[in-house]
């Protein structure tokens, strides 16, 4: 999925999964991979959030819950 990038996958997702879970700029994300030691532009952030972010969204929702699953209260407590 990454192959023929640059960067490793692992800071490609970093990347993408820091913008679409934060409300980060690109030019945010670019700044706190310069504090890693890791010198990206915010165009590339820009180009792989555009290019990998659907795949990263529907990982996403295939991980939720459904509506239909059923969960239990097991134990209440009411505070006065």
């Amino acid at each position: 999925m990454y192959s023929r990038h640059r960067f490793p996958g692992e800071i490609i997702s970093y990347c993408v999964w820091l913008y679409y879970t934060f409300p980060l700029s690109y030019r945010d994300i670019e700044k706190m991979m310069l504090y890693r030691g890791i010198e990206v532009t915010y165009e590339s952030i820009r180009e792989w959030c555009q290019k990998f972010g659907q795949q990263y969204a529907n990982q996403v929702r295939r991980k939720r819950p459904y509506i239909t699953d059923k969960w239990h209260l097991d134990e209440m407590v009411v505070d006065d």
